[in-house]
């Protein structure tokens, strides 16, 4: 698998595969010797899976890198835990070549989610129906503008920072300025973790 990805992402001239590990438990000193940009980290690994290496990574490390979470299964209650736990998105080990650059990039970019139907699956499944008090009280604390309530809503379903703009007929910069309050005002690391919460907290409802 780990061949397979390397061979893929290094065929791309603004992609550079800077190592490996052969499981979680390697990952923490080889992020920080190396700086990568993005971890793409099998989410079930014999010593330390994937869940716990991605905790384990956005505890201790200064300016964590984007976690890409490779998975077999979309439905897997492990990969929401891993999303729950800070990964930024998954992608399937099925996943044809374009997929996962594709998915490296957008990644990186952080401007838009990673498969939000599938996302939107995971957390009608095993978000608890809004009923998960910890993400209620957040948004509750949050007090979000109308407006940054109507960008929350519209990052669940996908929408990058340019067809937000486009749907709210503003400025992506005005977007951008939105996207960084509903972030900061949720104690959100990225999209993925905002929507999660919205869904959780049933500020959106996953359906």
């Amino acid at each position: 698998m780990r061949a397979g990805l390397r061979a893929v992402l290094e065929a791309q001239p603004d992609i550079e595969v800077a190592g490996e590990a052969a499981d979680g438990a390697a990952v923490i000193p080889l992020v920080r010797q190396l700086r990568p940009d993005v971890v793409a980290m099998d989410v079930r690994m014999p010593l330390l899976d994937g869940i716990e290496a991605t905790r384990a990574l956005l505890r201790t490390v200064a300016e964590p890198p984007k976690i890409l979470m490779v998975t077999t299964f979309a439905n897997d209650a492990y990969v929401y835990e891993a999303l729950r736990a800070g990964a930024d998105g998954f992608l399937l080990k099925r996943a044809r070549p374009a997929e996962i650059v594709h998915a490296v990039r957008l990644i990186a970019e952080g401007e838009s989610l990673l498969f939000p139907a599938s996302v939107r699956q995971l957390a009608a499944e095993y978000g608890e129906g809004g009923g998960n008090r910890a993400a209620r009280a957040a948004l509750e604390r949050a007090r979000l503008t109308e407006r940054e309530g109507e960008v929350l809503r519209l990052m669940a379903r996908g929408l990058s920072n340019a067809e937000i703009a486009a749907r709210l007929v503003v400025g992506t910069e005005t977007v951008k300025s939105h996207v960084s309050a509903v972030l900061a005002k949720l104690g959100a690391r990225d999209r993925t973790q905002a929507v999660i919460t919205a869904y959780e907290s049933g500020f959106v409802a996953p359906g």
